[in-house]
């Protein structure tokens, strides 16, 4: 079952919305899907519709709210990918990161005490899922493609639970120095694990459009579903 569910911000003054997708059964943990640069899209609509089916409550915030409210842009349709750039340009992270922690409590209120809630992001949301991981008590973390996140790297002491990134080698978006920071600063780390996907680029695991790849996605979804069933339930 889907719809939109209401959160409230971590200071009470304002509210925004998530798309909910609820599984047929008792949820078993709740993960919350972070949106890429294009809003809570039909592909992240169907990435929560996919946790939903394998028994998790899901739910993706529409982070750019203090923006535009209910941004859906296609990727696909260079005005709209314009669009979505300007709108990183002017997103602040730090409170995106706050409307997450936000959704986390909410879910986690909503399940009771000792429900487990994890975070998987897409691009900007990957770059946000590490910084969830570092920055909040989510109980796993998922990025794919995350942008920068060789910069944040002085907040990996902070990580205490298990986080997985996705790092396909041709992302255009993160170079192969970055890439290679990345696993200097990680590959030690007892929380985290990287995959990385040689010939692949930015965005092979969108769920609809030209940069899908769809061996490299499925593979990559088949980890994240391992992880999750491992460290959520």
């Amino acid at each position: 079952m889907t719809n939109t569910t209401t959160i409230s911000t971590l200071d009470g003054d304002s509210e925004f919305t998530a798309y909910r997708a609820t599984p047929a059964g008792e949820p078993k943990a709740a993960i919350i899907v972070i949106q890429e640069i294009f809003g809570v899209n039909a592909g992240i609509r169907r990435k929560c519709d996919t946790l939903a089916e394998a028994g998790y409550l899901a739910i993706a915030p529409d982070l750019f709210w203090r923006l535009e409210r209910g941004i859906e842009l296609d990727p696909d349709m260079k005005p709209e990918f314009d669009r979505a750039l300007e709108l990183m340009g002017q997103f602040d992270q730090d409170k995106g990161i706050a409307d997450i922690e936000a959704s986390i409590r909410a879910v986690r209120a909503e399940l009771g005490d000792g429900a487990k809630v994890g975070v998987v992001g897409y691009c900007l949301g990957g770059r946000l899922a590490f910084m969830t991981a570092a920055r909040t008590d989510v109980d796993a973390s998922v990025g794919y493609y995350g942008v920068g996140i060789d910069g944040l790297l002085a907040e990996k002491h902070a990580i205490a639970h298990p986080v997985l990134l996705h790092v396909p080698e041709e992302d255009h978006f993160v170079d192969k120095a970055a890439q290679a920071a990345m696993h200097a600063g990680l590959d030690d780390h007892p929380k985290v694990t990287i995959y990385d996907y040689a010939g692949e680029d930015h965005g092979f695991a969108t769920e609809f459009g030209e940069r899908r790849s769809d061996a490299a996605a499925k593979l990559a979804d088949e980890r994240t579903a391992k992880f999750f069933a491992e460290n959520l339930g």
